[in-house]
């Protein structure tokens, strides 16, 4: 599991939440085993305010056991993102003309061609790079997208140097038959291991979707604690996928993550109560409940 609340769930919030937070948030992730934890982004803090002080979380956190990453949307914010000392640099482009060029205000074709420069940099300073593709079912703003499209762009991403694809379901539209269509195609392009899902739940599909893409070969999942998440340029997008909520199942079938429920839970509920706002996660509330009695 790749843990994104401390960037993807928050980045969305309508107020900037305190460093201090920040901080305690990550350390209880890290405490409860989250081997990956993605924990901020360098963006103009103009377009996304509650990422400015990104370099600051850096630099304040103890070392972790965690394998530490951060989004970078361009060569503007690269040098800080590779003097952070982070493990993992993250880039994204988008499956969608329209979304690309309300975020990045570039084509697909202009802002991958930015990140071929971006990833090519990061591999020669020896970090791991991970690459987001948004809108891979669906756009906001044109409808369905064709899983094609995704495995075009995914196969460039990783041609550049990419070391990870994940498919992000940004507005929480796909349903299993979906999942499995776009695996099933950018599968021919991208070999099954090299993938993670990232689904948002807009529609409630988001863990049935984890489950599908899991039954489908791929084992990585992104998921973000207390189920906080949204997109700035998505209007209507929900949260993502609650890591909860995942955890919850994947120990019910067995499957190891090494992951403890309690200790994420408390990580995810200690966050909710700093922001003021019950937490997403149907696992979360369900052990917080049983608690009170």
């Amino acid at each position: 599991m790749v843990e994104v609340g401390p960037r993807d769930g928050l980045q969305n919030e309508a107020a900037v939440v305190p460093l201090a937070a920040k901080l305690r948030l990550i350390r209880g992730l890290d405490d409860a085993g989250c081997p990956r934890i993605e924990v901020g982004s360098f963006v103009s803090p103009r377009w996304v305010p509650q990422m400015a002080d990104t370099e600051a979380v850096v630099r304040s956190l103890p070392p972790t056991r965690a394998r530490l990453g951060v989004l970078v949307p361009n060569t503007a914010g690269l040098d800080t993102a590779l003097a952070s000392g982070t493990a993992e640099i993250a880039v994204f482009a988008a499956c969608s003309e329209t979304f690309s060029k309300r975020n990045v205000n570039a084509s697909i074709d202009v802002s991958i061609q930015r990140l071929e420069k971006v990833i090519g940099a990061v591999k020669a300073a020896g970090r791991f790079v991970r690459a987001y593709l948004s809108c891979v079912v669906a756009c906001p703003y044109e409808g369905p997208i064709a899983p094609t499209v995704a495995a075009r762009l995914g196969a460039r991403l990783m041609a550049a140097g990419a070391d990870e694809l994940s498919l992000g379901d940004t507005i929480g539209r796909a349903t299993p038959r979906d999942t499995r269509a776009l695996l099933a195609e950018v599968g021919h392009a991208v070999p099954i291991g090299k993938l993670a899902w990232h689904g948002h739940d807009t529609y409630g599909q988001a863990l049935v979707n984890a489950l599908t893409a899991l039954d489908g070969g791929v084992t990585v999942v992104d998921a973000s604690v207390a189920g906080l998440g949204g997109c700035p340029y998505a209007p209507g997008a929900a949260g993502n996928l609650a890591s909860e909520d995942l955890v919850f199942m994947l120990d019910g079938m067995g499957v190891r993550t090494g992951i403890d429920l309690e200790a994420l839970a408390r990580a995810g509920s200690d966050l909710c109560a700093a922001l003021g706002r019950p937490s997403e996660s149907r696992v979360a509330r369900a052990l917080g409940a049983t608690d009170k009695r």
